[in-house]
């Protein structure tokens, strides 16, 4: 059995895009995601506002996901067999919660603020690094805990700190909703000075 495959552009097209330049080669910034569905966004914006404040870049709600693999800066060579890895995946759909706001790597020196999820990731991720580990990805030595960004931090004072503690403590066990994770997504990073833009270059849908 092997997923219903989504080809969300042309590869004409996402040979045309614009990348950068690294070593040498035209690389093009890319990861494997699952999106946060939009019913959501509005709850997103409204957890943000709780602790949002000096210090702290948020995520735009509407580019909210949940990263499986970041794959870094790829050559477009590379694209087809990725596009191919992908297609031969074959996890089932599921549900997945979405609940809870922690911090990495701790809230004693936190970094990025995140939101939860629950559900069988495990599958999608043994998948995705077995299949990528074939066309020469190296395989994440740390454990993957499935989560969304919803902020960054450049730099928070001790009472900042101490505000944004107190701001998250009481969202530990929030509950946003349940999700259906029936398609995974390879995208395409773009980073601007006013955030990142990110571009779908292939889907597969699960059974």
């Amino acid at each position: 059995m092997t997923g219903v495959q989504t080809c969300a552009l042309p590869i004409s097209s996402i040979l045309s895009f614009q990348y950068h330049f690294y070593k040498g080669v035209y690389v093009i910034r890319t990861f494997v995601a699952v999106d946060i569905p939009a019913a959501f966004h509005a709850k997103i914006s409204a957890i943000q506002s709780k602790f949002i404040g000096p210090g702290l870049r948020p995520v735009d709600p509407s580019i909210v996901h949940i990263t499986m693999k970041f794959l870094g800066d790829v050559d477009e060579a590379q694209l087809p067999g990725i596009i191919t890895a992908l297609d031969r995946m074959d996890c089932p759909s599921f549900d997945s919660r979405i609940s809870g706001v922690g911090a990495f790597p701790g809230m004693k020196n936190p970094r990025v603020v995140w939101l939860g999820a629950d559900g069988d990731y495990s599958c999608l991720h043994g998948q995705l690094e077995s299949l990528l580990s074939e066309t020469g990805f190296k395989k994440e030595p740390r454990k993957f805990i499935p989560h969304a960004t919803l902020a960054r931090i450049t730099y928070l004072s001790n009472p900042r700190k101490k505000e944004l503690i107190s701001a998250i403590d009481p969202l530990r066990d929030l509950d946003v909703g349940l999700m259906r994770v029936n398609t995974v997504k390879l995208k395409k990073s773009t980073l601007t000075p006013q955030g990142p833009i990110y571009e779908t270059l292939h889907e597969v849908d699960l059974p």
